[in-house]
């Protein structure tokens, strides 16, 4: 019996249930006290007003079974590094029974692709445990130059725009 494909596609405002299920799953396996996964949970999730500015991506095993996220939008230009143009990853998520198996490189790539043409860069401000992740992708750690306002877990990666 063969696995199911893997399909990437965008997201929909009728994935919103599916993406939103599959944040929190994400979430729930964090190296984090109980007590704040739960209280942080809802700034995870994105409603149908987060299409406006939010661009997003699934990954689908067979039809319509999401089982993993990417989100992303415009960086804010005070965290790029100067004269850049730059995405900022909110996130790659999937679903822990999925874990291991490729799905959050997929995406990581997809969303690469998706936007190499029209940006400098992709920033991403990383949970401390997806350090590994986001360095195996090519990223590289952006120094904290203020220690009060720098993100610490911040990574940069160049598209070659």
């Amino acid at each position: 019996m063969s696995s199911p494909t893997l399909h990437i596609r965008l997201a929909k405002k009728d994935d919103l249930a599916h993406v939103n299920h599959v944040i929190e799953a994400a979430i729930m396996t964090w190296n984090l006290p109980e007590r704040v996964k739960r209280l942080s949970l809802p700034s995870y999730r994105y409603t149908d007003l987060d299409f406006k500015h939010i661009d997003m991506a699934v990954a689908e095993k067979d039809e319509h079974n999401i089982v993993g996220v990417a989100a992303w939008e415009e960086a804010d230009p005070k965290d790029i590094p100067d004269g850049q143009t730059a995405m900022l990853l909110h996130g790659i998520y999937v679903a822990p029974r999925y874990h291991h198996q490729g799905i959050g490189q997929q995406l990581f790539e997809y969303v690469e692709t998706s936007l190499q043409s029209q940006y400098d860069g992709l920033l991403v401000k990383a949970q401390e445990e997806a350090d590994g992740f986001f360095l195996i992708q090519g990223m590289q750690r952006i120094p904290v130059k203020n220690k009060k306002q720098d993100y610490v877990n911040r990574f940069w990666k160049h598209l070659g725009h």
